[in-house]
């Protein structure tokens, strides 16, 4: 399970590393072009509920993999990710579940 920390303003989010790796590219992808959008994710199991967040490519993020090995990325994964995000221009975490190929 990785980690996401966004802002350093809250617990970093968790994240499974096949996921992450896949999140980091969509991620890279929109803010190198100075696309900003909207993130959501479960907010955990201590507190129920859910967390949104503006990504923006001006705040600092930090991508954690607790796998040393590089994760094979699937290209139409990202893709796929990518269409769903610029469609609604929000990025739903929970959506791109490790069963969830995009």
């Amino acid at each position: 399970m990785g980690k996401l920390e966004y802002n350093s303003s809250r617990p970093p989010i968790e994240v499974e590393d096949a996921l992450l790796a896949h999140l980091k590219i969509v991620i890279a992808t929109k803010l190198r072009r100075q696309e900003s959008f909207m993130m959501t994710w479960p907010s955990g199991l201590k507190r129920p509920g859910r967390l949104s967040t503006w990504m923006h490519p001006s705040i600092p993020m930090v991508i954690e993999f607790d796998d040393e090995h590089p994760t094979k990325i699937d290209p139409v994964r990202v893709s796929a990710m990518m269409e769903r995000l610029n469609a609604r221009g929000e990025l739903v975490l929970d959506e791109f579940t490790s069963n969830d190929r995009g």
